[in-house]
């Protein structure tokens, strides 16, 4: 008998996802970790807490980012309640909160692919990069994956003639991560989303990632129903908190 899959926490898929979508760098300043996106969004411009912050902290970690010519930007993962409730008292506002979602990759890989419309490579296709340009992952994201230090790849999918949709996948300890998945609206509600995750767990599985995961927002109606009929489980969650200035 096949021993189960012991999915990852929140931190440890938090961790997972910082490796296969990097910043451009990162430094610790006092009671922060800041990071220089470059551009890349907010996974990779967030600020994190590294210990416990107080109030004198924060215009450290807010001059930081403003010197980066970011926004003032917090990421609150698993246990962060006091910095949480801290930025509350200072205006700042909750953005994109996120669900992660992780499941074991041996199932997913099992369920047959349909010939010719998966195809997996690294560096990406000029189709795959126009996919995600259409799909607002610009230059800037696709920079990302890039600098990703991991085993890595692009994912294309095709529906009879035409490219669907493409996604980007990496590992980092026995575990795979899957970024900017998107499919073209005129492609959408045709299986396209769940072929990249299934073929995304077999490239996975046949790398030696027993587990792959997924982070989306909360709002996508469209994606977290499919993760879960896909037999992934939600393991955590988090939310972002961005500087009242920069919120309008």
């Amino acid at each position: 008998m096949t021993k189960p899959t012991t999915l990852p926490g929140a931190l440890k898929l938090a961790e997972v996802c910082e490796a296969t979508w990097p910043p451009a760098s990162q430094k610790a300043l006092g009671a922060w970790i800041i990071r220089d996106g470059k551009g890349g969004g907010n996974r990779v411009s967030a600020a994190t807490e590294a210990w416990p912050v107080t109030d004198a902290d924060l215009p450290i970690a807010e001059k930081a980012m403003r010197a980066l010519d970011q926004e003032p930007l917090f990421q609150i993962r698993e246990g962060d309640h006091k910095l949480d409730a801290l930025l509350e008292t200072h205006g700042y506002i909750v953005r994109d909160p996120v669900n992660l979602w992780a499941g074991a990759t041996a199932p997913l890989a099992a369920a047959p692919i349909p010939r010719a419309t998966i195809y997996t490579m690294w560096p990406p296709l000029q189709l795959v990069r126009d996919i995600w340009a259409h799909g607002g992952i610009g230059d800037a994201r696709q920079e990302v994956m890039e600098r990703a230090n991991c085993e890595k790849t692009a994912l294309l999918a095709r529906n009879g003639d035409h490219p669907a949709g493409a996604a980007f996948a990496g590992i980092h300890d026995g575990i795979a991560m899957l970024h900017a998945l998107y499919v073209k609206p005129q492609e959408r509600r045709q299986g396209t989303g769940g072929l990249l995750v299934r073929a995304a767990a077999k490239w996975a599985l046949g790398h030696g990632a027993d587990t792959i995961g997924l982070i989306v927002t909360q709002g996508n109606h469209a994606a977290n129903p499919l993760y879960a009929d896909l037999g992934l489980s939600r393991v955590g969650h988090y939310h972002y908190r961005v500087h009242p200035e920069a919120a309008g």
